[in-house]
């Protein structure tokens, strides 16, 4: 495009110097002006537009002798640009083939072109780390700093993070907060806070993330429920928890994960009323298994309401082992070990496994049958195996087939749901 410019520029120049030299052949010389320049005894005299054209003229001579000078620098820089850039493709070439020394040297051979050494320098540290010298990576990661701060902050962030030292990753991205890091510093922001426990302030950077796709909506989705999830866990008091459960969406607090971990910190801060709630009402809206027996193994009182909470959810959900387990957890608080030992062969009929057990060692080892205990113990560590469990004497083949018979679950259509 530029010779096409310059030829434009040279037409209108010459079009330009006809019109002017038609008007002035149209005016005498006196209408004019005169221009006198005198030098070494001598006077130059001439129209004012005369001058004026013979001025342009001389700038335009010198323009083009100046640019015939600089005519060989261009060449030459072009040629080193296009070099650096050839050397760069070559070492990324290289370097996505695992070729690590030849990559480092195309690198080191990239570096002085202004517009991709930052790149060429990022990728040598790369290189380094692939043939596994810390001391040249970390002289390349040097020379990053200098030549681009924010790229040198986020590699620096990226490495230490990769090493388990999240902390120093931190310190290292705070170097680039005078300026807005961009989605791969976000991300890594994130995930350095998330595993130092500071899950808190790394859900308050998912709007980013999420404004800016630094991930997949699926990926980003799973650690959102990781943040909250974790987020709740590490609450300090009440206020807090309820705060940050507030702040979450409305969907994400339905979810079991997030409902498990609100009510789990909610006992533990002795807010029982509030993770019995929110755990009845996530039952209510979605049955979930985990959640049924969290309700049921959970440190908290109220054992009378929740033991009523759970027969009416056992009308729903007949066949659920994880309920059942909860009834019979509940029953023997109650002191009703009998019908807990219903319970606890329904579950484990309906495939409870190794929890329900141990949950009848305890009770076998609390009511002092001994042997009992030893077979239910026994049991539950074969059930942990994948091994067969040995029957407890005692139960007859009408009391098996009731652990056995569940009434038929249908949907909301009034079809039968299959057994999983």
């Amino acid at each position: 495009m530029k010779p096409y410019r310059w030829l434009v520029a040279l037409l209108v120049v010459a079009v330009l110097g006809v019109l002017g030299s038609q008007w002035l052949a149209q005016h005498n010389a006196s209408d004019l002006g005169q221009v006198i320049v005198r030098s070494g005894g001598y006077d130059y005299s001439t129209t004012l537009p005369r001058a004026a054209l013979l001025l342009l003229l001389a700038w335009l001579v010198l323009a083009a002798a100046w640019s015939l000078l600089r005519l060989p620098f261009r060449i030459w820089g072009r040629y080193r640009k296009r070099q650096g850039r050839a050397r760069l493709i070559e070492g990324l070439r290289a370097l996505q083939g695992g070729h690590w020394l030849r990559a480092e040297r195309l690198f080191a051979a990239a570096v002085d072109d202004p517009e991709v050494g930052a790149i060429a320098l990022a990728a040598a540290v790369r290189a380094a780390d692939g043939r596994g010298d810390p001391a040249a990576a970390e002289g390349w990661l040097t020379a990053l700093a200098t030549r681009d701060p924010a790229a040198h902050a986020m590699l620096a962030g990226e490495r230490l993070l990769e090493r388990g030292l999240p902390v120093d990753a931190i310190n290292a991205l705070d170097v680039a907060a005078a300026q807005p890091l961009p989605p791969r510093g976000l991300l890594l922001r994130t995930r350095a806070l998330k595993s130092i426990g500071r899950a808190g302030e790394a859900y308050g950077l998912l709007g980013a993330l999420r404004q800016q796709s630094a991930l997949p909506e699926a990926e980003l989705a799973r650690l959102e429920m990781e943040l909250a999830t974790q987020s709740l866990r590490e609450a300090a008091d009440a206020n807090l928890l309820a705060e940050r459960w507030e702040a979450m969406p409305k969907p994400l607090r339905t979810e079991p994960p997030v409902v498990a971990a609100y009510a789990a910190r909610a006992a533990a801060l002795r807010w029982d009323e509030a993770a019995l709630r929110h755990l009845e009402q996530a039952l209510d809206a979605r049955w979930d298994e985990s959640l049924a027996d969290l309700y049921g193994s959970l440190a908290v009182g109220h054992v009378d309401s929740r033991r009523a909470s759970a027969q009416r959810w056992l009308q729903a959900h007949p066949a659920s082992p994880a309920l059942l387990l909860a009834l019979a957890r509940l029953s023997r608080k109650q002191g009703q070990w009998l019908q807990a030992q219903d319970f606890l062969h329904r579950a484990i009929a309906q495939g409870a496994g190794a929890e329900a057990w141990e949950e009848m060692g305890a009770g076998f080892a609390a009511a002092g049958e001994e042997g009992l205990a030893r077979r239910a113990y026994a049991n539950a560590l074969h059930a942990a195996r994948g091994e067969a469990a040995e029957e407890l004497p005692g139960r007859d083949l009408r009391e098996k087939i009731y652990d056995l018979a569940v009434g038929e679950d249908r949907d909301a259509h009034g079809i039968p749901r299959l057994k999983d």
